[in-house]
């Protein structure tokens, strides 16, 4: 296999987590009598421009079907996250209504909509039918396809954008130097684009291997995106760190010849970067280990309570939690269920795991000692939602950055 970015040849192995469906291929009661599809899940680093990238196995069209599963107004976190976006990106950038907002896999409207209410024109672009059509119903214009150049191409000659918008995205594309083609063909000459996207750093630091599935095609430092944006002419002026999903970036970029200056910011972060050895094989070197250790601390805690006699559910059904629980090897024998307030997922089953998962309206009713809180980067919002669990004296319990009970 050769580079996604830069086509050099890929020796070398980031993480190893088997084989697992697709981590929001979410089963139906009469896909239980049916085999599911197990694609490898094999990460790999390019010592040549340092993308790390999954192996080539699943197509976008089999991993983003219509009947997509994750709708981002779910979270009340990320709809604040959103509206405080918009209120600084109109300000930052002066935005009316004479500008023109674009934003790539724009799901559910979660964020447009912020944008519709200040009668801002935009335009979502997202590929998934049933977020699409949720967006729309909240007044978001959508178009229906997967963004690429040669949709910017089409949507170029009609107008070009004066933001461009791509939030936990630019990871998700199976052909990152042409969706930021795309985005260098849409974007005005002195418009801006701002991507958010969890950073390799962090997921390093902290050993968020469940962040790995196959929906995510690449795991991005500044150091390589810097470069993926140079070769389309872009430049990244500047970069913020985020608390969003165990530690993330939103990069501020322009085209080359913008009369927009570079912040001190990008050099901060790209030094930090280097000094953590992002640009060396051995930084890469034990993950693997870390992140089997962490895996068998979480089966020793389900195999434990259950010994114990302790009643053990999950709350979440996220896809980082899909991606643990294949790789540990979690039956609903240690883990009887999973609750998750989306309607989309409820009545559903884990892919792989098979665990039902069911509305937290019955958490209550089912009493549970622990809750295994699998999207651990909501974990202060889950534990202020669900504080009634204490009444019987339930705990909340996470397992990245490390197997724990709160």
């Amino acid at each position: 296999m050769k580079c996604r970015h830069c086509g050099a040849r890929l020796e070398h192995v980031f993480l190893d987590l088997g084989a697992a469906p697709p981590s929001n291929a979410y089963l139906n009661l009469e896909d239980l009598s049916r085999p599911e599809t197990y694609y490898p899940l094999k990460i790999k680093v390019c010592d040549s421009c340092w993308l790390v990238q999954t192996e080539d196995y699943a197509g976008a069209a089999d991993l983003f079907r219509s009947d997509y599963a994750y709708f981002s107004s779910t979270s009340s976190t990320w709809l604040k996250h959103a509206a405080d976006y918009v209120d600084m990106i109109v300000d930052k950038l002066a935005l009316g209504e004479d500008s023109y907002i674009v934003e790539l896999a724009s799901n559910d409207g979660y964020l447009l909509q912020n944008f519709v209410k200040r009668a801002i024109p935009c335009l979502g672009i997202e590929p998934t039918d049933c977020t699409a059509e949720a967006a729309m119903k909240k007044g978001v214009p959508v178009l229906k396809k997967f963004f690429g150049e040669t949709v910017a191409q089409q949507l170029a000659e009609e107008r070009k954008a004066d933001l461009i918008i791509g939030n936990n995205v630019f990871a998700h594309v199976p052909d990152i130097n042409d969706f930021t083609k795309g985005i260098s063909l849409l974007l005005k000459q002195n418009g801006v684009v701002t991507l958010e996207f969890p950073h390799l750093m962090r997921l390093m630091e902290f050993c968020q291997f469940d962040t790995v599935y196959h929906e995510h095609y690449s795991y991005l430092s500044l150091h390589t995106v810097e470069r993926i944006f140079k070769k389309v002419g872009l430049k990244i002026f500047d970069v913020e760190e985020l608390p969003t999903h165990g530690g993330s970036i939103r990069v501020y970029g322009c085209h080359m010849n913008a009369d927009i200056e570079q912040h001190s910011t990008v050099n901060g972060v790209l030094a930090e970067e280097k000094s953590r050895g992002m640009t060396t094989l051995q930084a890469y070197a034990d993950f693997q280990s870390k992140s089997e250790y962490i895996k068998n601390r979480v089966l020793g805690f389900l195999l434990q309570h259950k010994k114990a006699g302790k009643k053990v559910e999950a709350y979440g059904a996220a896809a980082k939690g899909n991606t643990l629980l294949n790789f540990a090897g979690v039956k609903p024998d240690l883990l009887a269920c999973v609750y998750d307030a989306a309607s989309s997922k409820q009545g559903k089953y884990m892919p792989g795991s098979r665990i039902p998962i069911i509305p937290p309206v019955d958490i209550s009713r089912n009493k549970p000692d622990i809750l295994l809180m699998l999207p651990w980067n909501l974990a202060e919002e889950i534990c202020e939602q669900l504080a009634y669990v204490q009444e019987w004296g339930g705990r909340f319990a996470r397992a990245i950055p490390s197997m724990e009970i709160l």
